[in-house]
């Protein structure tokens, strides 16, 4: 569900179920008949449509894979999900032409349903292609590693720098509104293909209704999980213009939810969490990871609500304002935005023991984000494209990837507040104090409205780079 560079052909589109398995090169197809102009149309045909591996893939060696990946991609893997697709589509694409360009948008569109960073899934698969399923994990690593190792690195001079210094605290007062613009803007990317109907290629009403539906449900402190899927099983009946069944299912929720603040009263914010990670102790930490990843469609801002309540709401052990700055150094490192949870992760253990358990905390979470990432990709091709051709998992993927962006535009609006009112507990507080918060508020609110029309503006994938540089530059203006 990232962002698309383009809009690739549905699979639903296709017209042969058959496919080349991700981690085996076919050999060229044979044909019988002996009209060699007629087998050069037919293979004009399954080009065009991206169903036929004319795949020119070399066959490297799993150090040359990985030094591949590593090198060309994973250094230089700046600017988000969509810069990313787009230099790997360039290389291995455009320029090394590995496959035609309708496989690569037909394997594209496979990843936009399965959780995890599709630019990491898309160096798994042709990892596979050159080197079998160990060549999909080894160019999986490589595309992923240097990110780690940089968000490694910045979590521990974070500690370093200290929670208290005066400057520090400064700059990334003034990074945290950027950030909150950051997340909105890619709301809105989002949403302009998870709420598009693939048949019409225009805006679907009924995935509008979901999102809407869902932002209003994590506003009533309805779960998430629940959330996502009851929109995915509704929109399912609705493609299938089952309305009373999917009017029942509708309306349902809010009578079971009026049901419960009945006897139970109206449930507080915790309740959105699962509360598996109550303590940051290491099984916490991967049992976090691993359930993060596994909701991580559209990438990390999925994932974020998802952390934020978990660790932030429900186990109280990582401060909000820490949580927004760990996405801010997401967004500047050359990585796929997920890698925000090995900074979780470094705070979580570091909270719970010492440094060395924060290193393992920050590991341990990271294998645990990706995880799911790696094993969809791993199983097979063959595998997941008949799992999408499948009309009612489809439109269940549709109606849950149109509820998945309530679930982002409700972060967007809870970090927005964060980040311009600041994360100060104001009980008790003089009148003093009170009116220096509020000073601190217009700059943030300034910041904040400043780049959201930088962002909108440029598109360049340097932008979100520069924002964090001035503005934690700014910071020492403005907040020390």
């Amino acid at each position: 569900m990232a962002v698309q560079t383009e809009s690739p052909q549905l699979l639903a589109d296709a017209k042969d179920p058959a496919s080349t398995s991700r981690c085996e090169t076919d050999p060229e197809a044979q044909s019988a008949t002996p009209d060699a102009q007629e087998v050069e149309q037919n293979i004009a045909a399954e080009d065009q449509d991206g169903l036929r591996d004319n795949s020119n893939v070399p066959h490297l060696s799993l150090l040359q894979l990985f030094w591949l990946f590593f090198y060309n991609f994973g250094l230089f893997a700046w600017g988000g999900p969509v810069a990313q697709i787009a230099l790997i589509k360039e290389r291995l694409i455009i320029q090394d032409k590995w496959i035609t360009l309708p496989r690569f948008q037909r394997v594209f569109s496979v990843y936009q349903i399965l959780p995890g960073p599709e630019a990491a899934e898309l160096c798994m698969f042709f990892g596979c292609l050159s080197a079998g399923r160990i060549g999909g994990i080894v160019a999986g690593l490589g595309f992923i590693l240097p990110g780690f190792l940089l968000m490694l690195l910045a979590s521990y001079l974070y500690s370093l720098a200290g929670f208290e210094n005066v400057y520090f605290n400064a700059s990334f007062r003034a990074v945290q509104p950027i950030v909150s613009a950051m997340i909105l803007r890619a709301t809105h990317k989002i949403a302009e293909h998870s709420i598009i109907d693939n048949a019409t290629r225009k805006t679907n009403p009924f995935l509008v209704i979901a999102a809407l539906c869902t932002a209003l449900n994590s506003a009533l402190h309805i779960n998430i999980f629940i959330s996502l899927g009851l929109y995915g099983v509704i929109y399912s009946f609705v493609a299938r213009r089952k309305w009373i069944i999917a009017g029942a299912l509708f309306i349902l929720q809010y009578v079971a939810y009026a049901i419960y603040v009945v006897f139970r009263g109206v449930p507080s914010a915790v309740s959105l969490a699962l509360g598996i990670a109550q303590t940051p102790s290491l099984p916490n930490l991967l049992a976090l990871g691993l359930v993060a990843g596994s909701l991580s469609f559209g990438g990390a801002y999925t994932a974020i609500p998802f952390i934020q309540v978990e660790a932030v709401l429900k186990g109280g052990w990582l401060p909000a304002n820490i949580f927004l700055d760990c996405i801010a150094i997401g967004n500047i490192l050359p990585a796929p935005l997920v890698i925000f949870a090995t900074f979780v992760g470094f705070q979580g253990g570091l909270t719970d023991g010492g440094l060395g358990n924060a290193f393992a905390g920050a590991v341990i979470i990271t294998i645990g984000m990706l995880a799911p990432c790696f094993i969809f990709t791993i199983a097979g091709h063959d595998m997941l494209e008949k799992l999408v051709r499948n009309k009612f998992l489809s439109d269940f993927f549709d109606g849950l990837c149109g509820a998945v962006i309530g679930v982002i535009a409700i972060i967007a609006a809870q970090t927005l507040r964060s980040s311009v009112e600041g994360t100060e507990n104001r009980e008790g507080i003089d009148a003093t104090r009170a009116v220096e918060i509020l000073a601190k508020s217009v700059p943030s609110a300034v910041l904040y409205i400043l780049a959201l029309a930088v962002l909108y503006k440029f598109t360049s994938k340097y932008t979100p780079i520069l924002l964090v540089v001035v503005g934690a530059l700014a910071g020492q203006f403005l907040f020390v």
